[in-house]
């Protein structure tokens, strides 16, 4: 006889594992099945991993440049089997505590390979062997895995994913990056830096397609001056092999192109992770290669729903998470706490890039009457004193209600203060509600307040413009 949970989710990823554990506290008896870690991609072979790689990069580079602070440094190394022992010490602690808080809530951590069965069963295959389990609800958060593209060469040895170049102890002499999207940009951030010769490959006409236009070609700039090689609209033909190099052909501006370095990151997006998920006779409504849900999460196959990478949507940890404490919260008959439908997007270059709701270009599109507040964070005390005047903010309003329906940050800490036009775009906050707030000095924070005393009639720090 199988053994019955109120929940069973497959993933242990950032939306699984959140899913997880809120349904335990909801009161809930619940089981996550897990292969991997537990934490997923994001914890594992993405966000963290990411990130710690980028702030030990940001390190060396502020070493090197603290000569204008007075601070005198000779030498400067990096270690990068030491970087490599930090960011994997670094997610550890994290898994850790991910399965901390299973063993704190009383939620069933279990091993395995989890494949949906009908009648709301699930079975399990581990090293160990074969279990049934059923539940009342079954969350699917499988997550993603990286997407190759179906070009001769994507099986060479020197053509890498994400996943194989995070285990890399070493810095690459040379790395051509097939895409522009955000893991591109973040990899070539880190690995410029350390001294690697990076080329970046866009078939779109510009890096961050899915970014404000402004912030794409800043960024461009900015990469473009620390060494990096990038060319947009570049269709990427195949790999060869090339006695220790390898080959990337394009084709850019109608001409035949090549691109040679020690290994190629292919970073052109993630693809559900179905393999296994479903058996045959429990398959629910496809579309794509993801699962079809409705606005409740529900695919249609009752009681059984879908979460994160696996459905349309952003793939980010973030709204996966949201997305699992919905579907929980659904399910206890609660209120839902989260609007999952207001998604930041944050990019972890330097300056850091961070957005929410809609660019003025595309309130332009959908008809939308929009003013725009824009500050330039060169006038900001907190910039100049960290010497990070790089950026801006801009805020796009309704020309007639003033309500907040978008904004896009180019900044120091940008992905720190996005949660504040989160926050205003959830809750259809106008311009004049949200400036009440007072903003401390000296604060990058500050910059925001500017922003909206432009759409009110002008910036503090900014000179008026010219009357005509």
């Amino acid at each position: 006889m199988s053994e019955k949970y109120d929940v069973i989710v497959i993933g242990a990823g950032p939306g699984g594992y959140v899913a997880a554990i809120k349904a335990a506290k909801l009161g809930f008896k619940t089981a996550v099945i897990e292969a991997r870690e537990a934490g997923g991609t994001c914890l594992n072979r993405g966000c963290i991993p990411a990130k710690a790689m980028i702030h030990a990069a940001e390190v060396y580079r502020s070493a090197k440049e603290c000569e204008r602070f007075g601070i005198h440094a000779e030498n400067v190394t990096f270690d990068f089997e030491k970087i490599f022992e930090y960011k994997e010490e670094t997610t550890k602690q994290l898994v850790q505590g991910v399965e901390g808080l299973f063993k704190g809530n009383g939620v069933d951590q279990i091993a395995g390979k989890g494949t949906l069965l009908p009648d709301k069963k699930v079975k399990v295959v581990s090293e160990s062997g074969e279990q049934v389990l059923e539940a009342e609800h079954i969350i699917l958060a499988a997550g993603s895995k990286p997407l190759i593209l179906p070009i001769p060469g994507m099986d060479l040895p020197g053509v890498l994913t994400s996943d194989e170049l995070f285990r890399m102890k070493s810095v690459p002499e040379s790395l051509t990056i097939i895409g522009g999207g955000v893991i591109s940009v973040e990899f070539a951030t880190v690995y410029a830096e350390l001294g690697c010769k990076v080329t970046i490959l866009e078939a779109l006409p510009r890096i961050l397609p899915n970014m404000d236009k402004e912030i794409s070609q800043n960024l461009k700039l900015i990469l473009k001056k620390r060494g990096i090689d990038i060319h947009t609209a570049a269709a990427v033909q195949g790999v060869e092999a090339d006695g220790d190099q390898y080959i990337c052909k394009y084709v850019e501006k109608e001409k035949e192109q090549s691109a040679a370095s020690q290994y190629v990151l292919c970073a052109v997006g993630r693809c559900p992770n179905t393999d296994g998920l479903f058996a045959e006779d429990a398959t629910p409504e496809m579309n794509r290669g993801r699962v079809v849900v409705d606005e409740k999460f529900e695919t249609s196959i009752p009681g059984v729903y879908a979460i994160g990478d696996l459905i349309f949507g952003a793939q980010l940890a973030h709204a996966a998470s949201a997305q699992g404490i919905q579907v929980a919260e659904q399910l206890a008959g609660k209120e839902v706490s989260v609007d999952v439908n207001v998604v930041p997007g944050c990019v972890y270059t330097d300056p850091e890039i961070a957005s929410v709701g809609i660019t003025e270009d595309e309130a332009k599109e959908k008809g939308i009457a929009v003013k725009v507040g824009k500050f330039i964070m060169s006038a900001n005390g907190k910039s100049l004193i960290t010497k990070e005047e790089r950026g801006f903010i801009k805020i796009v309003a309704e020309e007639e209600s003033g309500v907040i329906v978008g904004a896009q940050m180019m900044c120091a800490r940008a992905t720190d203060m996005i949660g504040e036009f989160v926050t205003a775009v959830a809750n259809n906050m106008t311009v004049s509600q949200l400036l009440k707030g007072m903003r401390a000095h000296p604060t990058y924070n500050e910059g925001i307040g500017e922003a909206l005393e432009e759409l009110e009639g002008g910036a503090i720090h900014v000179m008026p413009k010219k009357k005509k």
